[in-house]
């Protein structure tokens, strides 16, 4: 019988793989594929990019901290705590809340920590799994409840694919919608998240894949 992973073993059980990642472009750190995004979605309004893949090689919490005149620290910092389902102070809240940075299409912290138990039990359990995901949208709904006019219901992030890959735990993101100044607030919360469960199972992070299906510059694009 072969040997599953454990926290104590010196290297997790990863499937042998081919990622087609490698033919995407790469970016070092967040801070890279922030300009990029801002770069193709210059002519702003109602422009969409489509279809947007990447690949972001550094992704430590710290390196995919990218303040902006939007996003300083405090407010990243606040926004990751809010998604992550960890407590924040009322004076955090007053502070950096605001509607220009992300509404209720960017608010994901609802069962957030269940969810983040489930991807690690499910690593932990059977690392050649396929089934370490983090599910955003219809939290206490089904599907079937599906409205295009509700802007909660309507989340930018769909879902989060971990897995182990080359010793490492990596990241797909799938995203329904991005616009590209609000990007670093999403990409600190997911690189936070990773770095979380990278840590529960004892392992390094590895790359992640962003898969954007419509890019805008800003909230200024009609049904983000």
């Amino acid at each position: 019988e072969e040997a599953q992973y454990t926290m104590s073993s010196p290297e997790p059980k990863c499937s042998p793989s081919l990622n087609l990642n490698t033919g995407f472009i790469h970016f070092p750190t967040a801070k890279e594929m922030y300009a990029h995004l801002r770069e193709i979605t210059k002519p702003g309004g109602e422009f969409v990019v489509r279809n947007f893949a990447g690949v972001i090689e550094d992704f430590s919490p710290e390196s995919s901290l990218v303040e902006t005149e939007l996003f300083p620290r405090g407010a990243l910092e606040y926004y990751t705590k809010k998604n992550m389902g960890w407590d924040y102070s009322k004076e955090e809240s007053d502070t950096w809340q605001l509607n220009e940075r992300g509404g209720a299409q960017g608010d994901y912290r609802e069962g957030m920590q269940t969810k983040i138990a489930n991807v690690i039990d499910c690593l932990k359990c059977e690392p050649l799994s396929k089934r370490a995901v983090i599910p955003i949208p219809f939290n206490s709904e089904g599907s079937e409840t599906v409205d295009w006019k509700d802007q909660g219901q309507n989340k930018c992030c769909r879902e989060l694919h971990l897995y182990l890959e080359d010793g490492k735990l990596k990241c797909t993101g799938i995203v329904r919608m991005q616009n590209a100044n609000i990007f670093v607030k999403n990409i600190h919360f997911f690189a936070t998240l990773i770095d979380t469960v990278a840590k529960a199972l004892d392992v390094e992070v590895g790359e992640y894949t962003h898969w954007i299906t419509n890019i805008c510059h800003d909230r200024s694009a009609t049904s983000c």
